[in-house]
C-alpha cells in the first residue's frame, strides 16, 4: 500500500489514503471496536478549568506505555482484538511499527476534537503518529502555528491520514464540531485511532 498522496504542507509531510481498509471490513470493525473498547470520559484543562472532552476515549499500549495528556496522567489499557487487528495492518504495510494508540469515539457530530498537537515529551521531539478512521466522514483541519498555511480534508471510514516529520512541531490539527443540520443529518458514530510509538525507558 502506497501513500500517494500527499498533502501539500510547507514544514510538514502528511499523507492521506481514502481507503486503506475496504468498506465491509471498516464496517466490522467500527462494530467491534464500540462494543470492546472500554470508553471513558477524559477530562482536558482550559484555562485553569478541568472540563469533561466532547468524546469518549481509551488509551491503549504496551506496559511501559503510560502517557501525560492535559496535566493527567493515563495508565495503557491493554490491546483488545480490534486495536491489535488494526496496528498489524499498519506495520504489514511499512507504515511504522507503533506501541500505542489513543481511540477516540465521537457518539454524533456533536462530538469534536479542538486545536491541539500531538507534541507530549514522550513521543518524542518529531513524532510519527497514524490515524485510522472508521464510521462518519468527518472534516480534519490542519493549520501551521506561525504561517497562514493550512489544509482541510474528510477523514472517510477505513481512511489512513500519516503525519510524519514536522507535522506536530509546526502544525496543530482539529475535529470541528458539526453544525446542527449536518449533526441532524449525518448523526452516525465515528471512532478514531491514532497510533504512536514510545520509546521503553
Amino acid at each position: 500500500m502506497h501513500l500517494t498522496h500527499k498533502i501539500p504542507l510547507v514544514d510538514a509531510n502528511v499523507y492521506y489514503c481514502a481507503q486503506f481498509f475496504e468498506v465491509a471490513n471498516a464496517t466490522e470493525l467500527l462494530r467491534d471496536l464500540i462494543a470492546t473498547t472500554p470508553w471513558e470520559t477524559h477530562f482536558v484543562r482550559i484555562f485553569g478549568r478541568e472540563i469533561p472532552a466532547p468524546r469518549q476515549s481509551s488509551w491503549h499500549g504496551d506496559a511501559h506505555c503510560s502517557y501525560r495528556y492535559s496535566k493527567v496522567r493515563y495508565e495503557p489499557k491493554a490491546w483488545t482484538p480490534g486495536l491489535t487487528q488494526v496496528r498489524d495492518a499498519l506495520a504489514r504495510s511499512g507504515i511504522g511499527e507503533f506501541n500505542c494508540v489513543l481511540a477516540n469515539f465521537y457518539r454524533s457530530g456533536s462530538d469534536s476534537m479542538g486545536w491541539h498537537s500531538d507534541s507530549e515529551s514522550e513521543l518524542g521531539a518529531d513524532p510519527l503518529i497514524a490515524s485510522v478512521s472508521f464510521g462518519a466522514p468527518r472534516r480534519f483541519c490542519l493549520r501551521h502555528k506561525n504561517l497562514t498555511d493550512k489544509a482541510e480534508l474528510l477523514l472517510t471510514s477505513g481512511s489512513l491520514l500519516v503525519m510524519a516529520e514536522g507535522s506536530q512541531k509546526h502544525y496543530q490539527h482539529a475535529l470541528p464540531k458539526m453544525a446542527q443540520a449536518q449533526v441532524s443529518a449525518v448523526g452516525a458514530p465515528r471512532v478514531n485511532l491514532t497510533f504512536r510509538w514510545i520509546a521503553p525507558k
